[in-house]
């Protein structure tokens, strides 16, 4: 099981954004459907009864949950994710991007053209007809390696020019985390100082995360429509995290919370499904914070 997890939410259409995902990207395929109990919701979701509640799939070998809730949270740029192509692993890998490239721009728009960069000969960021923001590149195939997949925290608005500050807090928080490439703003770049993150990315429980500071004014940041689940062993691990992470009061709700960055995260039981199964856990789960599991 893997220690961080992308958690993506979306206005009733979970399972049906995870069948397109799966059906535009490789070695994809949806692992799990958890659905709404059928009683006993508050009444904020009884429309939701019997529906799916958290739909698992894998793109590229990456895993994603889709939360399937109501309008409250809307994607933004602040959080996306960089799928990386390169010949090194496909001999059609630029054909290959094109070809995602068009499926993710169908009812989406363009952030960045594809085309020609300093940093990539072929690269594009894209948001997709669900809002969610993908950056298609391509590679070094000698280059240090990468996964496929990497989720990428931007850093504008009211987190403008704190990319390294996070990174360096996250390597602090993940006991087995280490530092990847870091490349600086050489000069000032609209509001990224000089010296600022331009990319750089940490691997924190064995996932790679990219962060780069925004060289151009932004008036969005990071929300709860992107969170990142963190599997816990035991009650131990749940406490660690919360304490680190969990740094905004009113953010704090059935084991989500969220860091002085703005970013949000899920802090779970690894084997939250076994005490899912539990009379009344999801009614005991909504009366909860920080989760406990005795109290499941």
């Amino acid at each position: 099981m893997q220690k961080i997890v992308p958690n993506l939410w979306f206005d009733h259409v979970a399972e049906e954004a995870a069948t397109f995902y799966t059906s535009v990207f490789p070695e994809a395929r949806i692992t799990s459907v958890v659905r709404y109990p059928t009683e006993g919701l508050p009444d904020f979701q009884k429309d939701f009864a019997g529906q799916p509640l958290v739909v698992e799939f894998e793109l590229a070998g990456q895993p994603f949950s889709a939360i399937n809730a109501g309008p409250e949270f809307s994607f933004t740029p602040a959080t996306s994710f960089f799928v990386g192509f390169d010949t090194g692993r496909d001999p059609q890998a630029r054909e290959h991007l094109d070809e995602l490239w068009a499926a993710l721009l169908e009812g989406g728009k363009e952030l960045m053209p594809l085309g020609e960069y300093p940093f990539s000969p072929h690269y594009g960021w894209v948001q997709d007809k669900y809002g969610l923001s993908w950056q298609l590149i391509m590679g070094d195939p000698e280059g240090d390696w990468r996964p496929s997949i990497m989720p990428c925290l931007l850093f504008g608005h009211t987190a403008q020019n704190r990319a390294a500050e996070a990174m360096d807090y996250y390597l602090s928080v993940f006991p087995d985390a280490r530092r990847g490439l870091l490349v600086p703003y050489p000069e000032a770049t609209g509001p990224a100082a000089a010296g600022s993150v331009m990319f750089g990315d940490v691997q924190l429980g064995g996932v790679w995360i990219a962060a780069m500071d925004s060289g151009a004014p932004q008036d969005f940041t990071f929300n709860e429509a992107v969170s990142f689940s963190i599997s816990c062993a035991d009650q131990a691990e749940i406490d660690h995290y919360w304490e680190k992470l969990s740094k905004v009061p009113e953010s704090e709700q059935c084991g989500w919370c969220k860091d002085q960055f703005g970013v949000s995260w899920q802090v779970v039981p690894a084997d939250m499904g076994t005490l899912m199964a539990r009379p009344n856990a999801y009614q005991h789960m909504l009366a909860m914070k920080k989760l406990v599991i005795d109290e499941f």
